[in-house]
């Protein structure tokens, strides 16, 4: 029973009493009569007055209850003249005006981080409070595998390295990712709170072409200074060691030979050190491509034959698995040579005795391929995330720029390409052509 039943009740208790009164006065005096006659009409309007006004107060503070309940802060009361149902009608109109602007503000906000979102490089992956992925931003899916919808699943639940990488990425941490044709991202991890709990978000940014350029340019200001100032060394140290020979025919026959035996050892230590410092000039000077057609399956073809020769007797097993021929591609005969050996020979390594190498041609949608597997053992996940860094090199006596000049080559030509190498095998590389020409080329 609400307020108003609860008066209008009183008030009808109150003079049914009274009417018992006057009934009981009637028969004592007529006078008596009138009297209670007057006060039952006074207290009847004044209890009529005052339960409308009160039914008024609550009825406002009603629709406003109901108003707040449907979300519907446009509309405004007016003032009726009574001070309490005023301030009331007031109130609710302050409240009501501030409640609207702030949603106003949260929806201009939310549509400005909305669109900032979508429109940003960066990707943004957002996780629900459970862990699973609730949005992902255009970035994001590029970056992504996209033969499959992340949102509603955890980020270690992705087939890729990045989500490998986010799933073990903390709250407040970060991580550089290797993917696809040598790029990288860096992966960081945050949170924010919504509604009291804690809910994580990542970031991540492309570093790629800046950091490739940034490395780049390091690596050449270093090796030309290197090379400089070897050259120079080994210019002078080379005449000095010839000139010494001359001299050494004046010794006798006895130191002779130990002096010339050691001279022949200082030389060919200062020719294996210029060759060692041509491998690392071969990064920075290499020319611009110079594009004629070439038939890149008799160019495979005869890196394979190449490199079997060398790993006779059963070293390596060299395997084919021809899909479909490349055909010509518009690319410099020798500079492709020198990545296919590079990839060639990093595969029989890897394979090392009794190993397989799988050389592999195809065509992915409308682009041919080329792709080299090996039985080797893959690589470790610490040592996957510098691969393609300048220098950084897991053989003994490697220099660390097959695969830099690997990617230098296949970047100037346009090419896309693609390591992946596994923790237990196999590895495969794969090199990504463009268009087949229509007039077949020659090597």
């Amino acid at each position: 029973m609400n307020l108003r039943r609860h008066f209008i009740v009183y008030l009808s208790i109150v003079h049914v009493l009274m009417g018992v009164v006057a009934g009981f006065l009637l028969q004592q005096d007529r006078l008596w009569l009138i009297v209670v006659e007057i006060v039952f009409a006074a207290s009847l309007a004044a209890g009529i007055a005052f339960v409308t006004r009160t039914s008024g107060a609550l009825s406002a503070v009603r629709q406003s209850a109901q108003l707040l309940d449907d979300g519907e802060l446009t509309t405004r009361f007016t003032e009726v003249g009574h001070p309490d149902i005023d301030v009331l009608v007031r109130t609710y109109n302050r409240m009501a005006d501030s409640l609207r602007d702030e949603r106003v503000r949260l929806r201009e906000q939310q549509y400005f981080l909305g669109t900032l979102l979508e429109v940003s490089p960066a990707g943004v992956v957002i996780l629900d409070h459970d862990g699973v992925i609730a949005s992902v931003n255009d970035a994001a899916e590029r970056l992504l595998p996209h033969d499959a919808d992340p949102v509603g699943k955890t980020p270690a639940g992705l087939a890729s390295p990045l989500g490998e990488a986010m799933g073990a990425t903390p709250a407040g941490g970060a991580r550089i990712v290797p993917l696809q044709g040598g790029r990288r991202v860096r992966c960081q991890c945050a949170s924010f709170v919504e509604r009291g709990h804690p809910r994580r978000f990542y970031l991540i940014e492309e570093l790629t072409e800046e950091l490739r350029l940034t490395e780049k340019a390091a690596y050449e200001k270093l090796i030309r200074l290197m090379s400089h100032e070897v050259n120079n060394s080994v210019g002078v140290t080379r005449s000095l060691l010839q000139s010494s020979l001359v001299y050494g025919t004046n010794l006798p026959e006895a130191y002779r030979q130990a002096f010339e035996s050691a001279v022949d050892i200082a030389t060919g230590r200062l020719e294996r050190l210029n060759a060692f410092m041509r491998g690392f000039a071969e990064v920075v000077r290499t020319p611009p491509p110079r594009l004629a057609p070439v038939d890149v399956d008799r160019l495979l073809q005869g890196c394979v034959t190449l490199l079997a020769s060398q790993t006779e007797g059963g070293a390596v097993d060299w395997r084919w698995d021809r899909q479909a021929t490349v055909g010509a591609i518009s690319l410099d005969a020798a500079q492709m040579e020198q990545v296919l050996l590079n990839i060639l020979k990093n595969a029989a390594e890897a394979a090392g005795p009794g190993g397989r190498v799988t050389v592999r041609t195809g065509v992915a949608g409308a682009s041919p391929f080329i792709e080299v597997e090996d039985s080797g053992p893959g690589v470790s996940g610490e040592v996957r995330s510098h691969l393609f860094t300048p220098f950084f090199t897991t053989k003994q006596n490697g220099q660390g720029i097959g695969l830099t000049l690997v990617q230098e080559i296949l970047r100037r030509h346009g090419f896309d390409f693609d390591l992946d190498a596994p923790e237990g095998g196999p590895t495969r590389f794969r090199v990504v052509f463009g268009p087949v020409l229509r007039q077949p080329g020659t090597v």
